[in-house]
C-alpha cells in the first residue's frame, strides 16, 4: 500500500513512497541533495539514487546559474581531454598562500605539464590550429567537432608520425566538410592553413583510407549558393543552375569531372540565360578553376543538354 508522506522543513514536498520495510514506520525523510528516502525511526535508507524529474531552475543572473547548474560542460573532441580534465589553477589562486605552499603550487603545475603524454601535447597544439582554420573558413561547430574526432583517431593510430601536424589537420577538416556536405575546396583549405593543395589532398586520402571513412563524391549543386552569392546573382539564376546540374547528372555529364568546375559552368550558363552576364574570368576566380575548364564544361553543357535554344531566346529579347 502506498502512502502520501509529507516532509517538513527545507525539504517540504509531496512524495509517494512505501512504508519502511524494516520497522514499518511512516516517519520518512527525503534528502534532495543525496536523492535518498530515509526512515527517521530506524535509519534505514528506503530508496536511493532517485532521479528528480522536477523542472529545471531558470537562470536570470550568472551567479545564480552557476549555483543551480546540475551538470558541467558536455564532452567534446575539440579539447585534448574531451573537456573532462582538470588543471592546476593560474597565479590568481596564490592569494593568501605562504612561500612554501606557493613553491609546492608551482611544482604541481610544472609536473602536471611534464607527465602529460605525447598524444596530449600533440592534441593541444593541433586542436588550437584546427580551431583557427575552422574560424577562418567560418565552418559550423558540427564540422569542427567531426574534424577533431578524425584527428584524434589519427593520432591514436599513429598516422600523424612522419607528417606535418598542419597537413593532417587540414586533411581532417576537408574530410569533415565532405561528410557534412559543407562545400569547401582544397584551394580554400590551402589558403587557410598555408599547406600546399597537393599535400592536403594526399593526407586526406591517406587518413580516410586508414581510418575506413567512406565519403561520397561531392554534389556540384552544393557549391552553387556560395558561387552565386559571390557573383551577386539572383535566386532565379541559382534555381536555373541547379536545374541544369540535375539535367547534367541524368545525362552522366558530372561523372569524372570536378564538382567546382561543372557547378561554375552551370552558373555561367544560367546567368547568360537570365541575362545576368558574367565573364568567364569572374566565374573562374570565384570557383578557383581556370577559364579553360569553364569553357570546356560550358561547351559540353550546351551540346549535350541542348541549351542553345534558350540562349537564342534571351538574345532575341535583348534585340527587341
Amino acid at each position: 500500500m502506498k502512502l502520501r508522506v509529507k516532509f517538513t522543513g527545507a525539504d517540504r514536498m509531496t512524495h509517494f513512497v512505501r512504508k519502511c520495510p524494516e520497522c514499518g514506520g511512516e516517519n520518512l525523510f527525503y534528502n534532495k541533495e543525496r536523492g535518498e528516502v530515509i526512515c527517521k525511526d530506524c535509519g534505514l535508507v528506503v530508496e536511493e539514487k532517485m532521479v528528480d524529474f522536477g523542472q529545471e531552475w531558470r537562470e536570470f543572473e550568472s551567479d545564480a546559474s552557476a549555483n543551480r547548474r546540475r551538470t558541467g560542460a558536455p564532452m567534446t573532441y575539440t579539447q585534448y581531454d574531451k573537456g573532462l580534465g582538470t588543471e592546476v589553477g593560474r597565479k590568481t589562486d596564490l592569494y593568501g598562500l605562504k612561500n612554501k605552499e606557493r613553491n609546492k603550487f608551482f611544482r604541481l603545475r610544472k609536473w602536471q605539464y611534464r607527465i602529460s603524454t605525447a598524444i596530449e601535447r600533440n592534441l593541444k597544439l593541433a586542436l588550437a590550429e584546427l580551431k583557427r582554420v575552422s574560424s577562418y573558413l567560418k565552418l559550423p561547430e558540427s564540422v569542427e567537432e567531426e574534424a577533431a574526432r578524425i584527428y584524434t583517431l589519427a593520432v591514436q593510430r599513429g598516422l600523424v608520425r612522419g607528417r606535418s601536424m598542419e597537413s593532417v589537420v587540414a586533411g581532417a577538416l576537408y574530410a569533415a566538410c565532405r561528410r557534412h556536405d559543407v562545400p569547401r575546396t582544397l584551394d580554400e583549405l590551402s589558403e587557410a592553413s598555408g599547406i600546399e593543395k597537393k599535400e592536403i589532398g594526399r593526407t586526406y586520402r591517406f587518413v580516410t583510407r586508414e581510418l575506413g571513412i567512406t565519403i561520397l563524391p561531392s554534389n556540384p549543386a552544393d557549391y552553387v549558393p556560395r558561387f552565386a552569392s559571390s557573383l551577386k546573382l539572383s535566386a532565379e539564376t541559382q534555381s536555373k543552375a541547379v536545374e541544369i546540374l540535375e539535367m547534367a547528372q541524368e545525362s552522366e555529364l558530372t561523372s569524372g569531372r570536378g564538382p567546382t568546375g561543372i557547378a561554375a559552368a552551370a552558373l555561367y550558363v544560367a546567368a547568360l540565360i537570365n541575362d545576368e552576364k558574367r565573364t568567364q574570368r569572374e566565374v573562374a576566380d570565384v570557383a578557383g578553376v581556370t577559364e579553360v575548364t569553364i569553357r570546356n564544361r560550358y561547351k559540353e553543357l550546351l551540346d549535350e543538354l541542348d541549351l542553345e535554344k534558350e540562349l537564342k531566346k534571351t538574345k532575341k529579347k535583348k534585340k527587341k
